[in-house]
């Protein structure tokens, strides 16, 4: 966030009286030039320090605890599995991951990288009298690569994470030692899918499309769903096609969550919400000189999980609102995001 500054005064000696900050007084030692230079420097400062105090002070205290560290997943509950489990009808299977490969669409400078090396040694020379061979895999790539959770260590406000944690309390260069996806429980609950495309009467919404509460209310209205505490939400906006047609343009702009959505949508006690695109929220920005306002609002603000690059077509196909959403992530250690596969069953 960029804060801009002012200042304004004479071109004559600065002048300042006892009983005034020290720091900020002109002495005849001091040359006149050199003083002023002194007295803005100090009162910038002074005024950063304030501003990022009250930017700080933003961030709402967790509402399950000062130290909190998992944010809306505490709304999981026996009770809402067992609820969610009742919605499995059918017994079909939807993947919502895709498959993550070097040339999937990423936010640059983000990247994927996949070596098979073969056992033992590299050379592929049998080992042992039954001559076992084999192959293993190394990878390089970035966690925020294909389908993706964002953890609460992903986004903050001024070094400010979510349940107003300063950065400096556990990002080190190791690893988060707070809000890893590590940490996370396995997420099982009922999901709901929100067709904006069908509501708007296109096969994929324009890049820019903003869904806030009206939309949203509308179609839950339309869909005969409601949303409750403790559930997923997934928007169908058709943007997922537009990554096989012109990969270029999918990295470019996008239909997703406004600001006013995302505030609905956590009003509501969501456990997390995704899209059919690379990072949820609508692009072009609404507000002109902000930069991913969404994620500021549900994840540092709300602590409620963004689930990125969502395959929500086949859903959308079968026309279903709601399902059994499970999630087991990969835990690695320390990680800011995970590569993930959520499943549909209805």
């Amino acid at each position: 966030m960029n804060v801009g500054y002012g200042a304004s005064g004479g071109t004559g000696d600065a002048q300042y009286t006892e009983g005034r900050n020290p720091a900020l007084q002109c002495r005849p030692s001091n040359p006149p030039r050199r003083c002023v230079v002194k007295t803005l420097c100090a009162g910038l400062a002074a005024l950063l320090a304030l501003t990022l105090d009250v930017q700080a002070d933003d961030l709402p205290v967790s509402p399950f605890g000062a130290d909190d560290t998992l944010g809306a997943v505490n709304r999981l509950s026996p009770a809402g599995v067992l609820a969610a489990v009742k919605l499995v009808k059918t017994g079909k299977t939807y993947p919502l991951g895709v498959v993550t490969g070097p040339d999937s669409p990423a936010y640059p400078p983000r990247y994927y990288k996949m070596t098979i090396l073969q056992l033992d040694d590299g050379a592929g020379v049998p080992v042992g009298d039954n001559h076992l061979t084999g192959n293993d895999d190394f990878m390089i790539t970035y966690m925020g690569v294909g389908s993706q959770i964002d953890g609460l260590g992903h986004v903050g406000v001024d070094h400010h994470y979510f349940n107003n944690t300063p950065a400096s309390d556990f990002v080190k260069v190791t690893g988060l030692t707070k809000f890893s996806t590590s940490d996370l429980p396995p997420i099982v609950t009922r999901g709901v899918l929100l067709d904006i495309a069908k509501l708007a009467g296109k096969a994929i919404l324009d890049e820019g499309t903003a869904i806030n509460r009206a939309e949203i209310e509308a179609a839950c209205q339309a869909q005969g769903v409601t949303i409750g505490e403790g559930d997923v939400v997934l928007l169908h906006t058709g943007w997922m096609n537009m990554a096989e047609r012109d990969a270029a343009r999918f990295m470019k702009g996008e239909p997703g969550l406004g600001v006013d959505g995302a505030k609905y949508l956590a009003s509501l006690g969501i456990v997390a919400v995704g899209a059919d695109s690379f990072a949820v929220e609508t692009i072009p920005f609404e507000t002109q000189g902000q930069f991913f306002p969404v994620h500021q609002e549900m994840l540092a603000k709300n602590g409620i999980y963004l689930l990125e690059n969502m395959d929500t077509r086949e859903l959308a196909r079968d026309g279903v609102s709601e399902f059994l959403f499970v999630l087991g992530q990969p835990r690695f250690a320390g990680s800011v995001q995970a590569i993930i596969n959520p499943v549909a069953i209805r």
